[in-house]
């Protein structure tokens, strides 16, 4: 559901917080101000642009490092006083070089698993650009297309027997086999997470949509 600037409730400064997430793994980046004139040039741009509380201007993320944001997707939360910004970075959001201004634990419960897929992917592709010695990846890459079709056969073919064998630990082992050996594939072919993604939201989400409609 659309809505307008008049929706959203600024604070007495005339700012809301804006939480800055990656789009495509899910990692929140940073947390910025807007105001009602930098939140419009965000819309307009689709380049995140905030107002500086200390020096009391707008600035345009990534204008001067390069590494800018662009917008997928704006919400707001249900008091309508916090924006979730979705966005493609093009670089660290930190300007410490971080990935993300959230790197440092004050605590943790258990390792975050979130992003796991996606940071396996990130190593894979390490792996293909920098070849290592001793890496079952960088062994993969030279071997070639055939010898990974291989691999992803055998370990397809575990995950059936596993599941005829009702073996669920065989079935999640051999489930995370294949997924490492499709990755290895996807890369090789040039095909990414998010061109899976937007397959599978085609065939299944917005399909449905359209359908209720």
């Amino acid at each position: 559901m659309k809505a307008d600037l008049d929706q959203l409730t600024f604070d007495e400064k005339g700012l809301i917080p804006a939480v800055i997430q990656d789009a495509t793994n899910g990692e929140v980046l940073m947390l910025g101000y807007m105001n009602e004139e930098s939140l419009a040039k965000t819309m307009e741009t689709n380049e995140t642009w905030f107002f500086s509380r200390s020096r009391q201007e707008l600035w345009n993320k990534g204008e001067t490092s390069g590494n800018k944001q662009v917008v997928q997707d704006i919400t707001f939360d249900c008091d309508a006083d916090t924006l979730l910004i979705q966005v493609e970075p093009q670089g660290p959001a930190c300007h410490t070089g971080e990935e993300s201004c959230f790197y440092r634990t004050l605590h943790e419960n258990e390792p975050n698993q979130r992003n796991v897929v996606h940071a396996l992917t990130k190593k894979i592709q390490e792996r293909h650009q920098n070849p290592v010695d001793g890496s079952y990846t960088t062994y993969l890459f030279n071997e070639g297309i055939d010898k990974v079709l291989k691999k992803v056969g055998e370990e397809t073919s575990e995950v059936i027997i596993g599941a005829k064998n009702n073996d669920r630990q065989e079935v999640i082992w051999e489930i995370a086999d294949l997924t490492y050996h499709t990755l290895v594939l996807m890369e090789i072919l040039e095909v990414s997470i998010n061109d899976i993604k937007k397959e599978l939201y085609g065939r299944h989400i917005q399909k449905e949509g359209n359908q209720r409609e």
